[in-house]
């Protein structure tokens, strides 16, 4: 029974996942370095003093990665699982780039210059071999659900069966309920900013509302179950017609009181 118990005990702690803090430190900037756990690929980025925090698990590799900063790669041991902190050194990256020609001599026509201008886009990680995270970045309630909700509830590692204590704890207690409700909030006031901004001007110049109104209709508009698919990746003109239907709608309804 004390081999199964301790069997349990150490495959529980392989499958959790902990978040770990630590600081980086450099002989120049250590702002905005990306930090990805390149095992579950989590993502953060340090702040200004170098400060940063990302989810991980035992034998996790975490991957610190800058223009500036020769690229490196951390195992996390038992230890830094154990105490959930990590101070990391990085070398400077000396990059010997060729010899370029700095700007051209411009004839004043806009037209022949524009033709004539030799733009490239502005390099990025993969342009010098490095490995970066390019995706839309998490908002923190996105995050916060990604490392209570992540991976299977009974995975399989090789050797048999684990339960994922962290997300289960997570789910029983309500916390990735309350997560999912707020990222869903989010986006849905995220949306509605965009709505305003596409369209309000337009919308209420041709069907008029008074200032102190405006934000009880948008609010109306959001509210309802179809918002989201009538509004988001939507044209202004779709939009717009919506915007018309649910116009009609909230007017009837004040009428009434």
């Amino acid at each position: 029974m004390i081999f199964i118990f301790v069997g349990f005990c150490t495959s529980t702690c392989i499958s959790q996942s902990v978040l770990i803090q630590g600081q980086v430190f450099g002989s120049t900037d250590v702002e905005g370095i990306h930090v990805i756990n390149k095992t579950s690929n989590k993502f953060s980025t340090t702040n200004t003093a170098g400060f940063f925090d990302v989810q991980a698990k035992i034998n996790d590799t975490i991957v610190f990665s800058s223009v500036q900063y020769k690229l490196m790669s951390i195992i996390v041991t038992p230890k830094i699982f154990r105490e959930q902190a990590i101070n990391v050194f990085l070398e400077e990256q000396v990059n010997n780039l060729p010899e370029i020609t700095v700007g051209k001599i411009l004839s004043g026509d806009l037209e022949y210059d524009l033709k004539n201008n030799e733009m490239k886009k502005p390099i990025d990680f993969y342009d010098v071999g490095i490995p970066g995270y390019t995706g839309k970045p998490k908002t923190q309630s996105e995050r916060r659900l990604h490392e209570a909700d992540a991976g299977k509830l009974i995975p399989y590692i090789g050797f048999g069966f684990v339960l994922n204590v962290h997300k289960l704890l997570n789910t029983i207690s309500g916390r990735t309920k309350m997560l999912k409700r707020r990222v869903k909030q989010e986006a849905n006031i995220a949306l509605l900013n965009t709505v305003k901004r596409s369209v309000s001007i337009e919308f209420f110049r041709d069907y008029p509302l008074s200032k102190n109104l405006r934000e009880e209709f948008f609010y109306f508009c959001s509210e309802d179950e179809n918002f989201e698919i009538k509004c988001k990746d939507k044209s202004n003109i779709e939009i717009y017609n919506y915007l018309i239907i649910k116009y009609n709608q909230y007017m009837n309804i004040k009428k009434k009181f």
